[in-house]
């Protein structure tokens, strides 16, 4: 079993950018278990399909670092209320896909790339539009990055073969999001 855990880098990159606003033990409290495994799922996957442990740490140290940038921008009231509205719509958007993705699990054979790459697609833009004026041209790469790996139409049609060898990270990872939903996170 590798030693990569997605906790611990989301720790890391949290204190990186928190360091001066909180404790260790704060941080600590920013992910939680479930988040935890998604991510600890979507390295798997990512690994898997790239075949390429390095690609997969980066893209989802990519995802941690945007998460938490975007959180430190929202908690500090950086946002305008054009933008609080983009805000929204990003996470209505995300919550379209997070049960979109489910119910392509939960019935077999329903999967449709185009609907899950569209909506991937929507969300990458939504996010990159609500923080143009905050973010660095870097971090615009990291999203951008994160969003065209997890929608390539290859990396879905592998996710979402029934029997595949992606198909039980697919089903943890949307156990994950079933839970998150319900907890109301997502």
């Amino acid at each position: 079993m590798e030693s990569f855990s997605s906790k611990d880098m989301a720790m890391k990159a949290q204190k990186k950018i928190l360091s001066h606003m909180a404790s260790k033990s704060m941080v600590q409290m920013l992910i939680d278990d479930t988040s935890s495994e998604i991510l600890d799922e979507l390295y798997r996957i990512s690994k898997e399909h790239s075949g390429n442990r390095t690609e997969a740490q980066k893209v989802v140290k990519d995802l941690v670092k945007v998460v938490v940038k975007v959180g430190v921008l929202f908690r500090h009231n950086r946002f305008s209320k054009e933008e609080l509205s983009l805000a929204q719509d990003f996470k209505k958007k995300l919550h379209q896909g997070v049960m979109t993705a489910i119910s392509f699990q939960e019935v077999e054979f329903t999967f449709d790339k185009a609907v899950m790459t569209e909506l991937l697609t929507d969300c990458r833009d939504i996010l990159l539009k609500l923080v143009e004026k905050h973010l660095t041209l870097k971090s615009f790469g990291r999203i951008r990055h994160v969003f065209n790996h997890y929608s390539d139409p290859d990396l879905l049609t592998n996710l979402y073969t029934p029997g595949g060898p992606l198909w039980p990270n697919l089903t943890k990872i949307c156990n994950g999001l079933n839970k998150l939903v319900e907890e109301g996170k997502l």
